[in-house]
């Protein structure tokens, strides 16, 4: 018999070391541009933080999958976080000195997006190892939970520690940082990756993962419909009613609330998935989900109360939560072990590349169309999305694994063995990265 989740001390040490990453994390997402904006007076400069960031994380993921699949896990992910209290230690020293020039935030900000694009993949694997198959879901869900109350919590604890001092976010970073390394030390468990000839950067190596998924139709139609399209309906859909709710910017409640009511959707979800099994109803969920928005968009193009708004956001979130735990639960499943890192940083860039863009083109269908067009416009798209899941056969016949392929390879190393007497190596899903979480909308993974 597996042991329960709350028994499982490896599960619990990297359960507390997202927690404190993910916090530090977000205090500091924060304190960046605040700190930008006060130091230069620039929205431009301070706006280039999250740009940078956000560009580095998509070019490096690949790659960092690759790192996953080659070094032992473990090992990885305390180099990663060594690699962060260093980067945070020298911005902290500059900030509480009075003197942190633009290039220094940027570097810090880059080498964070570059880490995280090597530690998301490496947690994945590792996680596979701590967690039995029949309580995946359950996993999942309480990662999930766990990162949408950080997020919640950490913007806000942030300002206020900002408020006191410049220094005080990078400070309480560096502690968070710490503490998730001495986690991540103290676990037990080891998810060695197997030794493979070849080039790390090499084309075959880099889109490994993307050849997995488009192998398996179930995976490929929902990331391209599910993960893509709805990911970037979703976010015009939200953009917009950002714009409308807060009478085109002259009223930051409305938009305020709508937003509150995203996040707390997003956690609703993640603490009702473990209760209705979303690994088993995985399809049914990703279809409900769909139609959901297209009814929400449907009736955001006639009402007017910002609190109904909300209220159908946040039914939406919590849909889209349920649906992608679901959905990565399944993903790991059928995934090879000693694929595991590629196939998720390949599933992740896959759900966060058409994110920056769901905005711009909210913005543009609201300038050019008038509201109710363009929740018109967005409610087409989505709907298109919707039929196509829901008729699709490959949906609707689920995932299984692919025939395996002889592969030109070194003889793989024995992997060592745990260092625990928990139950044997298995699968489940990981600490979600910064950008391809469930809190970020429909199909986020």
């Amino acid at each position: 018999m597996a042991t329960p989740l709350r028994s499982n001390r490896d599960f619990r040490l990297l359960w507390l070391s997202g927690l404190f990453a993910v916090l530090g994390g977000q205090m500091s997402a924060l304190a960046l541009p605040l700190l930008i904006l006060r130091t230069t007076g620039s929205a431009v400069q301070a706006g280039a933080v999250g740009t940078v960031s956000v560009c580095a994380l998509l070019v490096t993921m690949l790659p960092g999958g690759v790192m996953a699949d080659r070094v032992e896990r473990r090992r990885l992910m305390r180099l990663c976080d060594a690699g962060s209290l260093a980067a945070v230690t020298a911005l902290t020293i500059a900030v509480w000195y009075g003197h942190a020039p633009m290039v220094l935030v940027l570097l810090v900000a880059t080498s964070g997006a570059v880490l995280s694009s090597v530690y998301a993949p490496a947690a994945f694997g590792l996680m596979r190892a701590v967690v039995p198959p029949d309580q995946m879901g359950t996993a999942t869900a309480r990662l999930q939970a766990r990162t949408a109350t950080v997020k919640m919590a950490g913007p806000l604890i942030g300002g206020a520690l900002f408020g006191i001092h410049e220094a005080l976010p990078f400070a309480a970073q560096f502690l968070g940082l710490l503490l998730s390394t001495v986690c991540i030390a103290l676990v037990r468990t080891r998810s060695a990756a197997q030794t493979r000839a070849g080039s790390v950067f090499s084309r075959r190596e880099l889109t490994a993962g993307l050849t997995f998924l488009w192998q398996l139709p179930y995976l490929r139609t929902v990331l391209l419909v599910f993960g893509l399209g709805m990911n970037f309906a979703f976010g015009a859909l939200t953009f917009t009613a950002l714009a409308v709710f807060s009478d085109n910017g002259t009223s930051g409640l409305g938009s305020g609330f709508v937003i509150t009511c995203v996040s707390a959707g997003s956690l609703a979800g993640a603490l009702l998935a473990p209760k209705i099994a979303p690994d088993r109803h995985a399809r049914a969920l990703i279809i409900a989900t769909c139609w959901s928005c297209v009814l929400t968009a449907a009736a955001l193009a006639w009402i007017s109360s910002a609190v109904l708004a909300g209220v159908l956001c946040a039914l939406c979130m919590a849909l889209s939560t349920i649906a992608s735990i679901g959905f990565l639960s399944t993903l790991l499943i059928v995934t090879p072990e000693d694929r595991i890192g590629r196939v998720q940083s390949a599933a992740g860039f896959l759900s966060s590349i058409v994110q920056p863009f769901g905005p711009l083109a909210g913005g543009l269908l609201l300038a050019t169309l008038g509201t109710r067009s363009a929740f018109g416009v967005i409610g087409c798209v989505l709907a298109v999305s919707a039929a196509v899941v829901t008729l699709s056969s490959a949906v609707r016949a689920g995932a299984s694994p692919p025939p395996e392929r002889p592969e030109r390879a070194e003889r793989p190393e024995r992997p060592e063995r745990p260092e625990t007497t928990e139950e044997p190596p298995a699968r489940t899903a990981a600490a979600a990265p910064p950008v391809h979480d469930a809190a970020a909308g429909p199909g986020a993974l």
